[in-house]
């Protein structure tokens, strides 16, 4: 037999027993008092409890109107065409579960650090894109036609990090990843660098005393082996592409995504300096 938790006891037979006992002591005058006084103060319960959820979500609206009203107008557009092409991806299956949502919620709040007045931003956000008829390939003509080379490079960087959020990620989103790369005109160089980084990095996670090596190579989007004069033109490449002033209007925490690719192209360029004495 299966053991099941029981749930605590409801007060329904509490409340019958006392109805029974105003009606032995008082009669039928009394009993209707009784049963009076429960339904006013049931619906003052309720308006109480309705005016608690207005007050909270007028609370919640001033705050995120606040915090984008701080922002500029390139921040909000970006974030919030992250957030519905995020939520395309998620529904391309044709459903959107709780684990996806709170997926999307949790890279804001520990990958790009968003405080509670962001979530709330974001929660609205992402109401707003399950319910937008609008098509991924609407989206992403959007944000092509209103963004940079470079933070389309970001973008694309944070499409892939959500993917592989997920262990294994799922090779249909890895496909609609190179998809979107090759809609918004990333080159496939570009794309491929993106995309080998993440996927030497799940390697060395999965299998114990992957080659450090690799990873290096794959930061600067290279094969393994390419010699020193590729590695130099690789990295030029990069640090004029993730400069973090080339996405400053973005907002403080997509330059921060910036300042953490450069960290990792400086570090694999200062191992192959070391190795070729470059």
């Amino acid at each position: 037999m299966q053991y099941r938790q029981h749930s605590q006891p409801g007060c329904g037979g509490c409340l019958l027993i006392t109805a029974l006992l105003v009606l032995a002591t008082g009669g039928a005058p009394a009993l209707f008092n009784f049963l009076g006084f429960l339904l006013s103060f049931g619906l003052i319960g309720f308006l109480l409890m309705l005016a608690a959820f207005w007050g909270f979500s007028y609370y919640v609206q001033r705050r995120v109107s606040t915090y984008e009203a701080t922002q500029t107008e390139a921040h909000n557009r970006f974030v919030t065409l992250l957030a519905s092409i995020l939520v395309k991806i998620a529904q391309a299956d044709g459903h959107f579960t709780k684990a996806e949502l709170q997926t999307i919620l949790n890279f804001f709040q520990y990958h790009l650090r968003y405080n509670q007045d962001q979530i709330y931003w974001v929660k609205q956000l992402i109401k707003e894109a399950r319910d937008d008829a609008a098509s991924m390939d609407d989206l992403l003509r959007d944000f092509r036609d209103n963004f940079a080379y470079e933070p389309r490079l970001i973008l694309l960087e944070l499409i892939y990090q959500i993917i592989y959020t997920k262990q294994p990620p799922p090779p249909g989103e890895i496909e609609q990843a190179r998809r979107i790369a090759v809609f918004l005109q990333i080159s496939a160089y570009d794309q491929r660098t993106i995309e080998a980084k993440y996927m030497y990095r799940h390697r060395q996670e999965a299998a114990t005393g992957a080659r450090a090596e690799e990873q290096h190579y794959a930061v600067l989007g290279l094969e393994p082996g390419a010699d020193a004069a590729e590695i130099k033109k690789a990295y030029r490449k990069l640090s004029l592409q993730y400069h973090p002033d080339k996405v400053r209007h973005l907002g403080a925490e997509f330059q921060k995504v910036a300042e953490e690719k450069m960290k990792e192209i400086n570090v694999a360029y200062e191992y192959f300096k070391k190795k070729f004495a470059l």
